[in-house]
């Protein structure tokens, strides 16, 4: 049976490559399409250009895909913009949307956000979700269209009814906030949990907090402590913070001193000042983890940095009764959590207030 299925394979496989060595376009573009299945790209890439030269949409689309990650061809995001270009003019989808993205992004163009806009607006009229997500964003902020909540509601709720889930957040949110909709908690836990069963840390730790609230649901910190703690597995540092300070207090969850420390740890080397404070008082009391005044001292260095006075007074008094030996020894720590947070921020930069709107990139 396998043999008689294999045989019935390389049939159909010379009989598309006979057609296409005959210069028919479609057959030239299913021949490329088999050789990627095969990966082998640069087979690929010679039979989709064949028909891309015919001027087949989709194989321009698919040639402009290889120039932009590079399969079979060197990348090259000019010569992808160039494929992209004839495909988005002959009204292929996928083309225009790409074609609005690298003018969204600067590649292989200058930056341009209102071209961005037009072709993402030419893409999101034929469904595109991705394309509907971003004009949702561009109007959001005002990037190449002027800012406009309520069409920015309108595109990203195209976009979460084909269950993108960073579409289902931002709606969520301006249920939340009242931007371009009517305030609405209801409205807001609905789309947010939607994206949050999706696994979007983002919605997981705004559905916690409405779950601590009370708003549009019925207060509960058992739940809160669920989404918060899916949330803060994928490091979001917000959620972490969030999440030991529950263990903290014994809400939603046993009190743990232990299990706060562990997760006010987490987000500290985020960068994330309000669990440094925690965590640094843990240390200098003894709760939740060995006491070490060397350790406190690292990270009230730390703070004292940020400007809270109130640290830079516990600074000075440590240093007027320390040894020189653990001075040295805890401005040394400092220094090594000081490279741990740069670190740690530069995968990612986001600053998170109590329950925000996030406009970061769908999945391209």
């Amino acid at each position: 049976m396998a043999k008689k299925q294999e045989s019935e394979e390389v049939r159909r496989f010379k009989a598309t490559r006979k057609e296409a060595e005959q210069g028919d376009a479609r057959a030239q573009l299913k021949l490329g399409q088999m050789y990627l299945l095969r990966e082998n790209y640069k087979k690929a890439a010679k039979w989709v250009r064949k028909a891309a030269k015919q001027g087949n949409g989709w194989a321009q689309c698919a040639l402009g895909e290889m120039y932009y990650q590079g399969l079979g061809v060197p990348q090259d995001y000019a010569e992808a913009m160039k494929w992209y270009r004839k495909a988005a003019e002959q009204g292929i989808d996928k083309a225009q949307y790409k074609l609005g993205l690298m003018h969204d992004k600067g590649q292989g163009v200058p930056e341009d956000y209102v071209e961005a806009a037009k072709w993402y607006r030419k893409a999101a009229e034929q469904g595109i979700d991705k394309a509907q997500y971003k004009l949702g964003q561009m109007y959001c902020e005002g990037d190449g269209v002027p800012q406009d909540y309520v069409e920015a509601a309108k595109w990203f709720r195209k976009a979460a009814e084909q269950e993108l889930a960073e579409a289902q957040y931002n709606l969520g949110v301006m249920y939340d906030r009242g931007l371009g909709v009517p305030q609405d908690y209801v409205e807001a836990v609905k789309w947010h949990r939607k994206a949050a069963e999706q696994g979007l840390a983002e919605a997981q730790y705004n559905l916690g907090a409405m779950y601590v609230k009370g708003e549009g649901v019925p207060q509960d910190y058992v739940e809160a402590a669920k989404w918060h703690r899916k949330a803060a597995k994928q490091g979001l540092a917000e959620a972490q913070n969030k999440l030991g300070a529950m263990y903290v207090k014994g809400k939603g969850v046993p009190q743990d001193y232990g299990e706060a420390a562990k997760w006010h740890r987490k987000a500290a080397e985020q960068g994330l000042v309000a669990s440094q404070v925690v965590l640094g008082v843990m240390y200098d009391t003894g709760k939740g983890v060995p006491q070490d005044v060397v350790e406190a001292y690292a990270w009230f260095l730390l703070l004292e940095e940020n400007g809270i006075e109130e640290f830079s007074k516990m600074v000075s008094a440590f240093e007027k009764n320390a040894a020189a030996e653990q001075i040295e020894k805890g401005q040394a720590r400092a220094a090594e959590l000081r490279r741990l947070i740069e670190q740690n921020e530069q995968k990612s930069a986001m600053i998170i207030p109590e329950r925000w709107i996030w406009v970061g990139s769908a999945a391209e």
